[in-house]
């Protein structure tokens, strides 16, 4: 096996894993039917889809921030000192970048919402409610990215290596370093934004709804 497949597969599961166990979970609890997001009815199914909800409006959060704020035209700002930085530098975040994050976190939401209406049955009063899934979603998925940039600004290395002329994630003889200290991976801030975010989102709903 390749280091490529082997990194893929890890990214796979840190991106889908967690959310996977937790919707095996919700099938088993709920007898394999889909739920409403319904506190009355059941907070520990409630949470558990929160979970799921955090989880994907996390992934597709950065995701989206990600591949749209490299296209602005806008140099990205350190999270941690909003001074200028190098495209590609952990942490660095852009307007555009955050907009996005919001934006892909609200189609997980809506996603969410739209499917519920045609594979579950609730009260009027509840399916209603539901909306409020989107703007959730939304918050999810731009807290989610700030929670990545603020971890890859401080726990991830990033450095400009003046050999190479781009920006790197590991320390070496020809590498500046920009920010970070070389605790955590790409795969180790994924996943600990991912679980953060899936935290809150699940007490979020247990509140909400």
């Amino acid at each position: 096996m390749s280091l490529f497949q082997v990194l893929f597969r890890v990214q796979v599961l840190f991106n889908s894993g967690i959310a996977t166990i937790l919707a095996v979970i919700v099938w088993k609890l709920a007898g394999w039917q889909d739920k409403c997001l319904d506190s009355k009815d059941s907070s520990l199914i409630t949470s558990l889809i929160g979970g799921i909800i955090g989880h994907y409006c996390c992934c597709n959060g950065d995701t989206w921030s990600s591949e749209i704020g490299v296209l602005s035209e806008a140099q990205p700002r350190l999270i941690t000192t909003f001074k200028p930085v190098r495209k590609g530098t952990n942490g660095g975040v852009t307007q555009a970048g955050l907009l996005a994050a919001a934006a892909g976190g609200s189609v997980i939401g809506l996603t969410f919402v739209v499917l519920g209406f045609l594979t579950t049955k609730c009260t009027y009063d509840v399916a209603v409610k539901q909306l409020l899934v989107i703007p959730l979603s939304a918050m999810a998925g731009l807290g989610g990215s700030l929670i990545d940039s603020l971890l890859g600004a401080t726990l991830q290395f990033s450095g400009f290596c003046t050999v190479r002329n781009k920006v790197v994630g590991k320390p070496g003889p020809t590498v500046k370093k920009i920010s970070g200290l070389s605790i955590l991976d790409n795969n180790g801030v994924n996943l600990v934004s991912v679980l953060l975010t899936s935290l809150l989102t699940s007490i979020a709903c247990t509140y909400i709804f």
